[in-house]
């Protein structure tokens, strides 16, 4: 494995771990001070991943937007779990987080046709009776054509 191999696990790595612990991703300058690199070895490892769709990355900062299933920023897929506030980027990866953390969780969420909220529960890995439906509007083949807005 290269060194530029070891840096970008090394970023996704701590990318996932403080996510996981906080709800949300580090900035490129806490990744840099924690894994004692250079903010711009840190960005070269964050563009790499994104175009390996590890990650993506805000179009403007080059921030982490998403570490999926994670959000960083704030969505109608509000998942409580670990006593933190975590946000989904869709419902698919809202039902993800619990997942992830291996924890119970519930889900506030909403209709993206009509905006009626919903919540679900997810106890011991088994979600709850649910009344509704989950909808993905396209083919996840068809996901990456434009993740953020699609």
């Amino acid at each position: 494995m290269s060194s530029g191999e070891e840096q970008d696990r090394g970023v996704r790595v701590w990318v996932y771990d403080r996510t996981m612990a906080t709800g949300r991703p580090p900035t490129v300058h806490e990744l840099a001070q924690h894994l004692d690199l250079p903010a711009a070895a840190v960005a070269d490892s964050l563009e790499r991943l994104a175009s390996g769709r590890a990650l993506v990355l805000q179009r403007e900062s080059r921030e982490v937007l998403m570490a999926g299933p994670f959000s960083a920023v704030p969505t109608p897929f509000a998942v409580h779990a670990n006593d933190r506030l975590y946000y989904g980027n869709c419902i698919w990866d809202a039902l993800g987080i619990p997942a992830m953390l291996r924890a119970d969780a519930r889900i506030d969420g909403s209709c993206g046709c009509c905006g009626e909220s919903m919540r679900l529960a997810l106890t011991a890995g088994e979600l709850g009776a649910v009344d509704g439906v989950v909808h993905f509007a396209l083919p996840a083949r068809r996901w990456w054509d434009d993740i953020v807005y699609n």
